[in-house]
């Protein structure tokens, strides 16, 4: 039996109510986007320009150029040609010896390179990578990224830390951010600041809208929470 049909009506209506409003949410709607995709799309323009940290990866070099430094990265068909490439235009010195490429040059030299392709990828200007190595955009960044990992991980096994640490900033602040924000357009929050703060509020109150629905209707139906 239900013991208060006016207050089980009304939990109903609200719980009816947010699942309607839920499927028009999840629909198109939103510039062509359903409102997860929007606003996730919103929210990584937003931080882009927050994990802009190239330059600062960039200052640490300083006290390295002219260091020579060697390491060897694990390449398969296409990437052997791609790394080699990449490599060289850092004026790293790059020998094939079976499925490794042994690296030796310039640690600053070589970091610089990268991350000058990182700048290119975070401007959005894929194209600009593809006619500077003939390879897809994306699969140079992935290539940088390994061959960082197993740089770093060389030195250190070498206790060349601080080397290490120079590949491990520009894999972290440089590489993963270009490759992640790739495409995306950065914008200012204050250009933004009322969606942001519409999407703070409309998210508490929907929140609160499912809470209270479900509550009505238990209290409505005759059950309660006691201490």
């Amino acid at each position: 039996m239900i013991a208060n049909k006016k207050e089980f009506s009304l939990g109903l209506g609200l719980f009816a109510g947010f699942w309607v409003l839920f499927v028009i949410l999840m629909s198109p709607v939103f510039a062509g986007k359903n409102l997860l995709d929007y606003m996730d799309n919103l929210y990584n323009m937003i931080s882009k320009k927050s994990s802009y940290y190239i330059p600062d990866v960039q200052k640490n070099l300083a006290d390295y150029k002219g260091q020579q430094v060697s390491f060897s990265v694990k390449a398969k068909g296409e990437q052997v040609a791609r790394l080699t490439k990449m490599l060289q235009a850092g004026g790293a010195t790059v020998k094939a010896d079976g499925e490794k490429l042994k690296v030796s040059g310039d640690l600053a030299a070589i970091v610089e390179n990268a991350l000058a392709d990182c700048e290119t990828m975070f401007k959005n200007d894929g194209k600009a990578i593809v006619a500077k190595y003939g390879s897809e955009e994306r699969a140079v960044l992935n290539d940088w990224e390994e061959a960082f990992k197993a740089a770093e991980k060389e030195m250190n096994k070498n206790s060349k830390y601080k080397e290490g640490k120079i590949f491990n900033k520009a894999q972290t602040k440089a590489i993963e951010p270009a490759y992640n924000y790739y495409g995306i357009e950065s914008v200012p929050i204050k250009e933004k600041w009322g969606t942001v703060v519409i999407s703070l509020v409309g998210y508490v109150i929907y929140t609160l809208w499912f809470g209270f629905s479900i509550l009505f209707m238990f209290e409505g139906w005759g059950m309660k929470l006691e201490h």
